[in-house]
C-alpha cells in the first residue's frame, strides 16, 4: 500500500507540475492584458505537434523544437493582432469568446494536418525510471518539474522585481495612466501573447513524452490549467502552481484509489466548490484577509 501511495504521489506531482505550468502561462496573460487566453491548450499542442513533424524531418530534437517555439511564437503573436488587437476595448466576455474561437480554429488545423494519431516525443534523458521507495519515477517527470520551478522564479522575478513588469501590471489598473507614461498597451499584449505562445510549445515539448500527442488535447489541458488558476486566485503566480499541483494530487490520487473515470468529474467538482466558496482563490482569500 506504502509502494501505491508514493507511486500516486509521483503521478500526481508530473501532473500538478504540467497543470501548474499551463496555469501559470495563463496568470501571466491575464497579468499582462487582463485577457483570459483560453487558446493556450492549442499553441502547447500546435508546438508539440510541429516538433514531431521537424523531428520525423531529420532533425535534432534541439533544432526541432527551437523552431516549433519560434513559429508557434509567431503565430501567436499573429492571431493576436488580427483578433484581440482589432477588439481593444472590447468587454472581457468578448475577449474570452475571442479566444475560445482561436482555440477551436487552431484545433480544427490541427486535425486538418495531423490526423487523429497519437504521436509521441523522446524523453530528453534515455535513462530507465528512477525506482524510490518501491516507487518508479519517470526521469522525464523530473523535467517537468524543473521547467514548472524555472517558469515560477523567472515570471515572479520579472513581475515583483522589475520595473517593466510593474509597468505592465499597471497598464492593466490603469491602461490611461499607463498611456500617460508612454507605456504602449498594443505592444504588451502583442509581447505577451507572443511569450505565452513559445512557453506553451516548451510545455508541450517537455511533457510530449509523458502524455503523448493528440490534436486534441489541448481542450482538457487548458480547461485544467484554468481550475488551477482559479484554484490558486486567477492573478497569484504562486497560486496558480499551488492549484495546479493540489489539481493533479487529487486526480492521481482519486484515478489510483477510486476510479480512473472520475479525473474530469473531479476537476469539474473542484472548479464549482472554489467558485461558490472561494471565488477569490486560495491565496486571493489569504491576501484579502491580511489586507
Amino acid at each position: 500500500m506504502g509502494e501505491q501511495l508514493l507511486q500516486l504521489l509521483f503521478s500526481g506531482l508530473t501532473l500538478g507540475s504540467i497543470y501548474s505550468i499551463i496555469a501559470l502561462i495563463l496568470v501571466i496573460t491575464y497579468k499582462v492584458t487582463g485577457i483570459l487566453n483560453l487558446a493556450l491548450g492549442e499553441f502547447l499542442v500546435m508546438g508539440a505537434l510541429l516538433t514531431v513533424s521537424f523531428k520525423s524531418m531529420g532533425m535534432p530534437l534541439i533544432a526541432a523544437s527551437l523552431l516549433a517555439i519560434i513559429i508557434v511564437a509567431l503565430l501567436a503573436g499573429v492571431l493576436e493582432r488580427l483578433t484581440v488587437n482589432k477588439a481593444r476595448g472590447a468587454s472581457s466576455l468578448t475577449m474570452l469568446i475571442i479566444t475560445i474561437g482561436i482555440s477551436i480554429s487552431l484545433r480544427g488545423l490541427a486535425l486538418l494536418i495531423w490526423g487523429t494519431d497519437t504521436y509521441s516525443l523522446p524523453s530528453f534523458t534515455a535513462s530507465g525510471p528512477i525506482m524510490a521507495g518501491g516507487a518508479a519515477l519517470n526521469p522525464q517527470s523530473i523535467w517537468v518539474f524543473l521547467l514548472a520551478a524555472a517558469t515560477l522564479i523567472c515570471v515572479n522575478t520579472f513581475f515583483g522585481r522589475t520595473y517593466w513588469g510593474k509597468a505592465v501590471q499597471a497598464s492593466v489598473l490603469s491602461p490611461i495612466g499607463a498611456q500617460l507614461q508612454g507605456i504602449n498597451l498594443s505592444t504588451i499584449s502583442l509581447a505577451a501573447f507572443v511569450f505565452s505562445g513559445a512557453l506553451a510549445t516548451a510545455a508541450g515539448i517537455c511533457i510530449g513524452p509523458v502524455t503523448m500527442v493528440t490534436y486534441d488535447m489541448g481542450f482538457m489541458l487548458g480547461v485544467k490549467g484554468f481550475i488551477a488558476a482559479t484554484i490558486g486566485g486567477l492573478s497569484s503566480i504562486s497560486g496558480a502552481v499551488l492549484g495546479g499541483l493540489i489539481l493533479g494530487l487529487l486526480e492521481a490520487y482519486s484515478s489510483g484509489l477510486i476510479s480512473s473515470g472520475l479525473n474530469d468529474a473531479i476537476s469539474i467538482v473542484i472548479l464549482l466548490a472554489v467558485l461558490l466558496i472561494r471565488p477569490e482563490g486560495i491565496l486571493g482569500a489569504i491576501s484579502e484577509r491580511k489586507i
